[in-house]
């Protein structure tokens, strides 16, 4: 590898820790996003789950076929 200029080199070692820097701010941001998704996604499970036992009730009520009883058996 051919000698730097100390100048060239402040520069370049300048440029490494910034470019750093910027990958770790990056890294957070990542696992902040995801952290929020993985949130959103249990929220929606569980409102499906609520809304699920409001649908299983009303078809035992109505006596009328159950669509997602036999889904669930399918993916048994």
């Amino acid at each position: 590898m051919t000698q730097l200029k100390s100048e060239d080199k402040s520069f370049y070692e300048t440029t490494q820790k910034e470019a750093k820097k910027k990958i770790e701010i990056i890294d957070a941001t990542i696992e902040e996003e995801l952290a929020r998704v993985k949130e959103k996604i249990n929220n929606l499970q569980e409102q499906k789950k609520a809304v699920r036992q409001i649908y299983d009730g009303a078809c035992v009520i109505l006596g009328s076929k159950n669509e997602f009883e036999e889904e669930d058996k399918s993916t048994e």
